[in-house]
């Protein structure tokens, strides 16, 4: 019998009496050892590092959760396709057939196109940038807010940090070459893709390979060089473009059903957003730990070709993406608000971004 339990026993009749007679002590004590077992699903395969698995994973985040908890709070974790599809979270916790779902709020934007602000937005924030708006410039009372009338609760859970543009059969020389190009891409970059005349595919993970190999994508984006490399995609195209304008970051969320989460004691709900936090930093670290590597491996050792896309590219995607935003905003009343509200953010940050990061950065080139 541990320590911490006899002193329990020990105290327990001292403490039922104390309840008697002050009423509520009683029910905080007892609601303090309540124990609860949760679901939680997942958009990505089984496996999968980062997504799944490692250093600052939904299942790391189980287990730390788990941990500080003393087992009060045990999450039973399934990836995609073990008890739902793979993009079917959304609908399972809203209707609370799940506790939880681990995933990226921009595979929401059927239901609510503000929701796509909370993974990544193109030429938006870096990941410095995106917790500091979340945690600190009010973008997590938004989220709150735009979830709240569907039931739900979210926070980030990871990151990835910037991502790459992606692998092409052909190279990119210029606007030109994106018109009719079959290309797997999500989120707000898609719809500005889509404006050039990029024919966008929204594929899983696991799908992404084999339609690229036999051609019936012409080009894809993933994640970056280690997650890349890991499922092939190498082998499928070898011209990799470096230029992260579309996701300069990306945040795993962490989806809760807002009534089963209403239903945690406080202190274990502080676990819950503490643990997600820990793993917000711990899986962006583990990103940028492996992806040297992954990327020198690439170029030296499998042929492959790494280079940003073209001036005259980016420039008109910057354009495009400016347009395609605002519209986008002027449809609803949430998209608007939200929308203002990343933007005001990061023209703030932007100017302290520029005179400590970019200079440093400019430094060391």
């Amino acid at each position: 019998m541990s320590l911490s339990r006899r002193k329990f026993l020990s105290t327990a009749a001292v403490s039922s009496t104390a309840g008697l007679i002050m009423g509520a002590p009683h029910v905080a004590r007892a609601q303090s050892t309540q124990t609860f077992e949760w679901r939680m699903t997942n958009a990505y395969g089984p496996g999968a590092p980062f997504y799944v698995e490692g250093p600052g994973s939904p299942t790391d985040f189980c287990r730390k959760v788990e941990a500080l908890s003393d087992g009060r709070l045990k999450i039973h974790h399934f990836a995609a396709g073990e008890l739902i599809p793979a993009l079917e979270g959304f609908n399972a916790v809203s209707s609370g057939m799940i506790e939880m779902n681990a995933g990226n709020a921009y595979f929401w934007a059927g239901q609510i196109p503000a929701a796509q602000y909370f993974t990544t937005v193109p030429f938006g924030m870096n990941t410095q940038g995106m917790n500091a708006w979340i945690y600190h410039g009010g973008g997590q009372q938004l989220w709150d807010e735009l979830y709240a009338s569907r039931g739900l609760v979210a926070m980030p859970m990871g990151n990835t940090g910037v991502q790459m543009t992606g692998w092409f059969r052909q190279p990119i020389e210029g606007i030109g070459d994106l018109n009719g190009l079959k290309m797997r891409i999500p989120g707000l970059a898609g719809k500005v893709y889509n404006e050039l005349g990029v024919a966008v595919r929204l594929l899983p993970g696991g799908e992404i390979f084999p339609a690229l190999e036999r051609g019936v994508i012409d080009a894809a984006e993933f994640v970056g060089p280690y997650q890349d490399r890991r499922m092939g995609l190498h082998k499928a195209a070898k011209h990799y473009y470096t230029t992260g304008w579309h996701e300069p970051t990306n945040v795993t969320e962490l989806l809760i059903n807002k009534a089963v989460w209403e239903s945690l004691p406080a202190d274990l709900q502080s676990i819950v957003r503490t643990a997600a936090m820990a793993c917000n930093l711990e899986s962006q670290a583990w990103c940028e730990s492996v992806n040297a590597e992954a990327l020198a491996d690439l170029v030296e050792n499998e042929g492959v070709i790494a280079q940003p896309l073209p001036t005259e590219v980016v420039e008109r995607l910057e354009m495009v993406t400016a347009e395609v935003l605002e519209a986008m905003a002027s449809e609803d009343a949430e998209t608007r608000k939200v929308h203002d509200a990343f933007m005001a953010f990061r023209d703030k940050h932007a100017s302290w971004a520029g005179v400590s990061e970019k200079t440093f950065l400019n430094l060391r080139a």
